[in-house]
Order: structure tokens, then sequence, then C-alpha cells
């Protein structure tokens, strides 16, 4: 059961990932798998093969999502944005509870008073949501950025550096690898790359992709440690401001009564997925 749980979560974090806008991070975190996650991506081969129970599951799943999924959620996009930005929006929602509860026991566990929160967190918390608000009102994008099919080096740094950042970003709740790669402007280019099997494009982006996931990893696994209470009071924060990125707007009654449908199904699902923690 949890090897098919696994596949379906994989599933909706290969989804995410392709979606500018959309944390892979925060899903992990809804799905209550992100600190399990965070802790096996590493070099140590032995840790890695221990839980391959875990892992494979999971990318088997990404695989699917990025593969099978990808044009069904750009049909959602472009003929019902506003139910499925809102049903993401319940997905995020329906994880509050279960990221108060960790900010809670890292409380708890850094403090004698284990019923106050550290204004710390709470500062991280709300520099974090600003972080987001700054992100969502900047209006950044790829202005127009051409697709580049011909690698040059000038090209091969770029895809580095921007696959680098984007993978750091998909491990950091809230913030979206994707929406990265626009303010880089490469997205285009390696959704491209990745459609016609551009090798030569891909071996810098891939390089640049893993060479940002193990440091970011590292990152999050040393601040979790050193700093839980802060560190899930700012996470909280990115969760909450990923809503900023998402939500579409106001709309009309027929459009907010699905809306409102979606977003509950949406909570439905991340509350109860998000209960219990895999192990």
């Amino acid at each position: 059961m949890d090897f098919i749980r696994l596949i379906v979560i994989g599933v909706i974090l290969g989804v995410a990932n392709v979606i500018p806008g959309v944390s892979g991070g925060t899903l992990a975190v809804v799905f209550n798998i992100y600190d399990r996650l965070i802790n096996v991506i590493t070099l140590n081969v032995k840790k890695i093969l221990s839980e391959w129970k875990f892992i494979l599951p999971l990318v088997v799943g990404m695989g699917l999502g990025i593969i099978l999924f990808s044009k069904a959620i750009t049909f959602l996009f472009e003929n019902y944005p506003v139910q499925t930005n809102w049903f993401f929006i319940g997905i995020i929602l329906g994880s509050i509870p279960m990221i108060a509860k960790r900010l809670m026991a890292a409380s708890k566990a850094s403090s004698s008073d284990a019923r106050k929160i550290p204004v710390s967190a709470i500062v991280c918390g709300v520099l974090a949501l600003a972080v987001m608000a700054i992100m969502t009102y900047a209006n950044v994008a790829e202005s127009g950025a051409p697709i580049q099919t011909e690698l040059t080096p000038l090209l091969a740094v770029k895809l580095f550096i921007g696959l680098a950042c984007a993978t750091i970003a998909m491990i950091i709740p809230g913030i979206s690898g994707s929406f990265l790669m626009l303010v880089v402007g490469v997205y285009s280019t390696v959704i491209a790359a990745i459609s016609d099997f551009n090798i030569p494009l891909l071996i810098p982006a891939v390089i640049g992709g893993v060479v940002g996931l193990l440091g970011g990893a590292k990152l999050v696994r040393f601040l979790i440690e050193k700093v839980p209470a802060q560190t899930y009071g700012a996470i909280m924060g990115l969760v909450l401001g990923s809503i900023l990125v998402i939500f579409p707007g106001f709309c009309g009654f027929a459009t907010l009564a699905t809306s409102l449908l979606a977003a509950a199904v949406g909570f439905v699902v991340s509350f109860f997925a998000g209960r219990e923690r895999i192990e």
C-alpha cells in the first residue's frame, strides 16, 4: 500500500516540478515525506540503497508524472486555470496543520516553554512570507527569452547555473524550481531540450541539477538539525506565501463554486495523506 501511495505522491511531485509557480518542495511537505526525502539525497550509497523502497516508487511516480501527466495538467491550466490553481491552494492549506505540529514539536525541543513558539521562528516565518510576496508581485518572467537549440559556452554556464538554482529551489518549500528557471531565462530552452532529447543541452543542465540537489539537501539538513524551530517557521512562511504565487484572483459565481469544490478536494487529499509519516 505504501508503494502505491509513494508512486501517486511521486506523480504529483513530478507534475508540480514542471509548472512555474508550484513548488515540489511544498508538496513534499504536504505529503509528509519532506524530512525523509532530504535525508536520502546524499552521496552515501549505502544510505540510498537502504531506502530503496522509498526512493524507487517515488522516482517512478515522478517520471510518470513528468512524461504522462504534463499534457493533462497543461490542458487543465489552459482550459480550467482558476479551478486548477484552487486545487493546489487546497492541497497547500491541507498541509498547514501538519507543518504547525512540526513547528510546535521543534519549539518544544528548543525551549523550556513548550507552549510558545520562539520569536526568532516567527520572524523567520514573516521574512519568508515577505520573500514570497516580493517574488509574486515583482512579476518576474522570461521577457521573451528565445528557445536556444545550439550549445555554446555561455549557454552551458547559464544552463548549469539555472538548473542548480532550480533544484535548490525545488528542495525549499514554497519556491518553484520552474519559476527560478523563468527568472534565469532558461525555462523554455530546457523544456524544449527535454521534448526534443537535445542531449548536448541536457548535459550541463543535468550536471547543474545534481549539484544543486546535493548542495540544497545538505543545507536544509544542516538547518533542520541546528535551528529546527526557525527552519520550520520559515517553511510555514514559504508554504503560506506560495498561495500568493498561484492565487488565481476572483471569479464569477459559477467558477467560484467549482473552484471551491476543487480546493476542498485538494485539502482532503493533502490533509489525510500527510497525517501519518511514511516509514
